[in-house]
């Protein structure tokens, strides 16, 4: 929300819900330090890649890079998530790239065709990631978005903040956009800020050159669509990023922005048969079986990390050739 960005009137009015909403989330955070409520521990180590704030910061351009890079190494992740969006009426789910994003959700399918790691889906990540481990040979899980899962123990903590919004105006929700204090950053094992650079943090960047066509229309570069007007969908946390985005690699845009996991229909995206449409791949997702006259297409974003990232993630976990040493039930390394 705008008003998020500054502690103007808006803001005010609600910091007394803000303050409710911090109780409840520093008793819960206590209870779970005190052993209140309990944490359960995999048989394999588990990195959470998440944020304090709400809206999108990168985390999938992220974990869509994270997982071959591991994989490359010597690993064999597995990835989970929520579902956020989706409506089955099971959990967990396993999420392959041809599942349907209205009922598992669409960042998971996106993930699932882009990295091509199995995925497991579920309100309870706990669940969600035992019924991966049952079913494929994995050695390490990713957590995408479940920094706040703390019945989920992790190993290894990557908090990915916005460069261009950063904290906002540092309240909680709902005053601001906080799901947790700014002092978290400093319990994490890695900050990475997208799109800049901070002290004690890891600077990613984000670049996208490829345009991939979905139904009839061809794939091209970026640069072929100068020189037209072009549609630009997003239905993301921040769409304005994107936005931004493409009229900085020189595009003429018409901006068409939705709500985060919106549920598209062929109206939303059908501009006519001389429209030339560009969307974000959570959008894709959900769009590619729709038959549209115009062209169109999704940017397909790829993470740049600052160099030794990857290394030092590694540095914080197991060789691939030591996973062994995990028991059935419950990991002995800290």
């Amino acid at each position: 929300m705008e008003f998020w960005a500054r502690r103007g009137l808006p803001a005010w009015l609600l910091l007394p819900l803000a303050g409710v909403f911090a109780a409840v989330v520093a008793m819960r955070r206590l209870a779970y330090r005190r052993g209140w409520l309990s944490r359960q521990r995999l048989p394999v180590p588990v990195i959470v890649v998440g944020n304090i704030s709400v809206g999108g910061t990168g985390k999938t351009p992220l974990l869509t890079m994270l997982a071959p890079a591991l994989r490359a190494r010597g690993y064999r992740p597995g990835i989970v998530a929520r579902g956020y969006g989706g409506r089955s009426s099971h959990w967990p789910r396993a999420v392959l790239a041809d599942s349907d994003p209205h009922e598992v959700g669409d960042e998971p399918v996106l993930l699932a065709t882009l990295t091509g790691c199995p995925l497991s889906v579920g309100p309870d990540r706990v669940a969600a990631a035992r019924a991966l481990l049952a079913q494929h040979d994995c050695d390490l899980i990713l957590s995408d978005d479940g920094l706040q899962h703390y019945r989920l123990a992790r190993d290894v903590e990557i908090i990915v903040i916005d460069a261009r919004r950063r904290l906002g105006n540092r309240w909680p929700l709902p005053a601001g956009p906080l799901r947790e204090p700014p002092s978290r950053l400093q319990q994490a094992d890695f900050i990475v800020i997208n799109g800049g650079e901070a002290a004690d943090a890891w600077s990613m960047r984000l670049s996208g050159t490829r345009c991939i066509g979905l139904g009839s229309a061809e794939d091209c570069e970026l640069d072929a669509l100068r020189g037209r007007t072009v549609h630009a969908v997003a239905g993301i946390g921040d769409p304005e990023r994107f936005f931004s985005a493409l009229e900085a690699a020189g595009l003429t845009i018409e901006r068409h922005a939705f709500p985060d996991h919106h549920a598209y229909t062929p109206a939303d995206v059908d501009f006519g048969a001389a429209a030339s449409v560009l969307m974000t791949g959570k959008d894709a997702v959900k769009c590619r079986h729709f038959r549209l006259p115009g062209a169109v297409r999704w940017l397909a974003v790829e993470a740049e990390l600052q160099a030794g990232f990857v290394e030092a993630l590694c540095a914080r976990l197991p060789a691939p050739a030591m996973r062994d040493r995990f028991p059935n039930e419950e990991s002995t390394w800290t």
